[in-house]
């Protein structure tokens, strides 16, 4: 459980917090990094930083399991056309129900994410 799970977040954290979901759409991992680098020496951001942190990482297993699903269609010589698409869905409805309870002052945590940045 998150140091955050309990209080509300300032509007300009949750904002930030956000932000730093809503880039993974379309910037992979690069809104999530520059977010987290911004804010990760400030003490008092410890939600946004948080929150870019665990964006960040999701958007990692996001582009190592891109990189998965491609080899799996290149073996299965197309049959598997489908994998990269799926994945691209899944990762739009994961990083907009994050943003939302960011939003919303909650600590997100996706289901899935390899936690590679601590």
């Amino acid at each position: 459980m998150s140091e955050f799970e309990n209080s509300t977040a300032p509007q300009d954290q949750r904002t930030m917090a956000l932000v730093a979901h809503i880039l993974g759409i379309f910037t992979w991992v690069v809104g999530a990094l520059i977010v987290w680098l911004i804010n990760k020496d400030d003490a008092g951001k410890g939600f946004v930083v948080d929150q870019a942190k665990e964006a960040l990482n999701f958007q990692i297993t996001m582009g190592i399991a891109f990189i998965a699903t491609m080899i799996l269609v290149i073996i299965s010589f197309g049959l598997l056309f489908f994998l990269p698409g799926l994945l691209g869905i899944v990762n739009l409805v994961f990083c907009i129900i994050a943003a939302v309870k960011a939003n919303n002052g909650e600590t997100y945590r996706y289901p899935f994410a390899l936690r590679l940045i601590k």
